[in-house]
């Protein structure tokens, strides 16, 4: 049990979590790209990736797995995130935010391989070059958007002065 949950529905809740966290993140850096302001969508964003992260320390573990390195690595670029908005730094903000949602989109591809049959037949192990194809597009795609934010320096869409 955790949190009052069986391991399956907190399972279930850890990845409804993640998938609206990457659903409002790519609202945001659509809104962003374009120089909009969507303060709601980017709270969410902020609010669930941060969720996100700290529910996957909640999953049993016997001891310190790539998943937690993941998890913290994922809590410093947050931490950054949440005091760059704060400090009115839109660059720094842009950048931290943009390589949270990458993050949260890396994982979302390792599971997607694991866990859909279609996909992991092309990659089973995760070292094939289907899912290296993949998360080589994903990088890419992460890259030029944050080259295009880091650019831009406008404020973050909807939070900021």
């Amino acid at each position: 049990m955790l949190l009052g949950l069986s391991l399956s529905a907190f399972t279930r809740v850890h990845v409804l979590i993640s998938l609206i966290a990457i659903g409002t993140g790519l609202v945001w850096l659509a809104a962003a790209w374009n120089g909009r302001r969507v303060p709601v969508w980017n709270a969410v964003f902020l609010i669930t990736t941060i969720a996100t992260s700290v529910t996957g320390f909640l999953f049993p573990a016997t001891g310190f797995t790539p998943a937690q390195a993941f998890g913290l690595i994922s809590l410093v670029v947050l931490a950054l995130a949440v005091w760059a908005l704060w400090r009115g730094a839109p660059r720094t903000y842009g950048i931290a935010a943009a390589v949270a949602l990458y993050l949260n989109c890396f994982v979302l591809v390792v599971q997607a391989f694991q866990k859909i049959a279609l996909l992991n037949a092309l990659a089973p192990t995760g070292s094939e070059p289907p899912f290296a194809i993949v998360q080589a597009m994903v990088l890419a795609g992460f890259i030029l958007a944050g080259i295009r934010l880091f650019r831009r320096g406008a404020t973050p869409p909807g939070l900021g002065r």
